[in-house]
């Protein structure tokens, strides 16, 4: 079985299948003792049981050990990251482990952008509703910038300065959205909101 660390709050994790019917690499991978660790990049450095050190580049599909660099192999490492990656003991590429900047909680977040955890994270096209006024909006963006540190369009205020933004957090990230009822609109007005006072409806549009 995988030897690494348990991960705070991390999903279940798979029992390894029946070994005895996998091709050699395949099995190994699964069996033997190796401890993945992700790298800056969206590498992940592999400790083999033996005692050596590999790196693995999913993107490339390739791994520094001499099965993959000689041979041209899938290497047991790289199907070792697989196994990671998929069963939730490592992040994917592109994530790291750390705190939801929206509910607080531990989780894998991105890399690069807002530090939000899939269940607070609004992507480009995701239908929001304002509870304050019950309305609709589409989501454009959320900006890594905070609520306080974002001016809201012809005024001097930011948007956790803005009187209709009262009491949400100033540290909350901006989400820039349109109105539902314009989304397809040219030139339709872009409005600034946020994190904690949208609502995510399950709902996309296709842009």
């Amino acid at each position: 079985m995988p030897d690494t660390e348990p991960s705070v709050a991390g999903p279940k994790t798979a029992l390894a299948p029946d070994l005895r019917g996998m091709p050699d690499r395949a099995a190994r991978a699964w069996a033997e003792r190796m401890a993945v660790r992700p790298l800056p990049g969206g590498d992940y450095a592999v400790d083999s049981q033996s005692g050596a050190t590999y790196v693995v580049d999913p993107e490339a599909g390739g791994c520094t050990c001499p099965d993959s660099t000689l041979r041209g192999a899938t290497c047991k490492h790289r199907r070792r990251v697989a196994i990671e990656v998929t069963t939730g003991r490592v992040p994917p590429p592109g994530r790291h482990r750390g705190t939801c900047i929206a509910c607080g909680e531990a989780a894998v977040v991105p890399g690069d952008g807002p530090a939000l955890c899939p269940a607070c994270a609004f992507e480009r096209g995701a239908v929001a509703r304002d509870p304050e006024t019950g309305d609709r909006l589409v989501v454009k963006r959320v900006r890594t910038e905070r609520a306080d540190a974002v001016a809201v369009p012809e005024t001097e205020a930011t948007v956790a300065d803005h009187p209709t933004n009262e009491g949400y957090p100033t540290d909350d990230p901006v989400v820039d959205a349109v109105y539902l009822r314009r989304w397809r609109d040219d030139g339709a007005q872009n409005y600034r909101f946020p994190h904690s006072r949208l609502a995510a409806t399950g709902t996309a549009m296709l842009e």
